[in-house]
């Protein structure tokens, strides 16, 4: 009985505090559907599809409205025309990363892909700098991707052509050459270690697609203690941040300063240069999870398209007849493609892109968030709350917990989302 007084009180606080806080906002941010009291837009957005949902959303509002997604307002651009003023035209305004709970709670604002500000753009330039570097005297990114798909058709030809399931062949290869890259070495397709590794990004991206994750991101504090799927997700990527930290450790084993080998050697030499830093931004949990992005956005990504790229040509038979006829003219039978030779093929490159516009792989992208507060159209867009706390607070935060972290982030009071 005390535990449901406790529950009405908490409620009585939360509502009003909601409905202000919604009709504050309301004054700034664009129109958007009437949000519920603490459950916001949830009831008018379909979990299952929710790209389907701001289609519908974006017919009656335009091209930018607000949606609830719990507590959290998020304004979604919908359009090309929308999304292009935003992330190109005023990219610099724009280049914030946003909410995504569920990965906040694992990555704690480090890496690439789900980090901010100035952690955000020194981890970016220098990735991109020593993914640049590596060509330098040394076996070249496109060679690798060369050797392994030659590595593809041998393993695809000894199906001998009868039916199978390509899905964890067309996972090993882009995943053997991002291990190479970081690695410097790569694995046989029958490995159980890479199997293993590539069945943790397959069924974290199956999780990751199903309505209890979106749950999860609208009322994360809730969502987080209760037993469900995203529970299996955090063990998951415990287990592959463990075979990270395996490789890691080898190569402190075997370090030379003068001669760094791939991207873990890079990174360790940056660890050490910086670490008289008073706030550093590479740091061992940075280098964690930054090797951890650039799996989590090369392998079952680049797999997913190769797979949805077959199945696409075996339903346009025509289509597949002009690309193999480009491929024997421009190419021939006895080299691999290359990246010079794109150029020269305009259909199959038409082709390639044909395929990802249609599979839409990332219907709803991945948040963003404003660097300050903006004016755009004419709607104010706030900047998220969270940007202005210190990273000293931060830094103790990653003290204190260990890869996945255990202590919960804030959740931004605003953010902006793109179709």
């Amino acid at each position: 009985m005390d535990l449901f007084i406790l529950l009405v009180i908490c409620l009585s606080c939360l509502i009003p505090l909601f409905l202000w806080n919604c009709n504050h906002a309301r004054g700034k941010l664009p129109p958007g559907p009437t949000p519920l009291p603490i459950i916001g837009n949830i009831l008018q957005i379909n979990t299952k599809n929710v790209s389907k949902s701001l289609r519908k959303l974006a017919e009656s509002y335009g091209p930018v409205f607000t949606v609830y997604f719990g507590m959290k307002p998020t304004v979604v651009l919908y359009g090309h025309e929308a999304v292009k003023e935003a992330l190109i035209d005023r990219s610099e305004e724009f280049s914030g990363r946003g909410s995504f709970p569920v990965v906040d709670f694992i990555t704690r604002g480090l890496g690439v892909v789900f980090s901010s500000g100035e952690t955000w753009k020194q981890t970016r330039r220098f990735s991109l700098t020593v993914l640049r570097n590596m060509g330098m005297g040394k076996r070249t990114i496109e060679d690798r991707i060369q050797e392994e798909a030659l590595c593809l058709v041998e393993a695809l030809k000894k199906t001998n052509a009868s039916p199978c399931d390509p899905t964890f062949l067309l996972g090993c290869a882009p995943c053997n050459v991002i291990c190479s890259i970081i690695f410097q070495n790569r694995f046989e397709y029958g490995d159980k270690t890479l199997l293993t590794l590539i069945e943790y990004f397959h069924e974290n991206l199956l999780i990751s697609s199903t309505p209890w994750i979106q749950l999860y991101n609208a009322f994360p504090l809730l969502i987080h203690y209760l037993p469900g799927s995203h529970h299996v997700l955090f063990k998951n990527i415990a287990k592959q941040f463990e075979f990270i930290k395996e490789k890691i450790k080898e190569h402190q084993e075997s370090l030379d300063f003068s001669n760094p080998r791939d991207f873990i050697d890079y990174f360790l030499i940056k660890i050490e240069k910086e670490r008289h830093n008073k706030q550093p931004e590479f740091t061992m949990d940075n280098l964690i999870i930054t090797i951890w992005d650039l799996f989590s956005a090369g392998t079952e990504t680049t797999s997913t398209t190769l797979r949805y790229g077959l199945l696409m040509l075996l339903k346009y038979p025509e289509v597949t007849a002009q690309v193999q006829e480009e491929i024997h003219r421009v190419v021939g039978r006895h080299r691999s493609p290359c990246m010079q030779d794109r150029s020269r093929m305009p259909y199959t490159d038409a082709v390639v892109h044909e395929i990802q516009r249609y599979i839409d792989l990332v219907p709803n992208s991945l948040p963003h968030a404003v660097t300050q507060d903006i004016k755009f159209r004419e709607y104010l867009i706030p900047k998220r709350k969270q940007e202005g706390r210190s990273r000293g607070r931060r830094t103790e935060n990653l003290k204190k917990a260990p890869c996945p972290a255990q202590s919960h982030p804030g959740v931004p009071s605003h953010q902006a989302s793109r179709k």
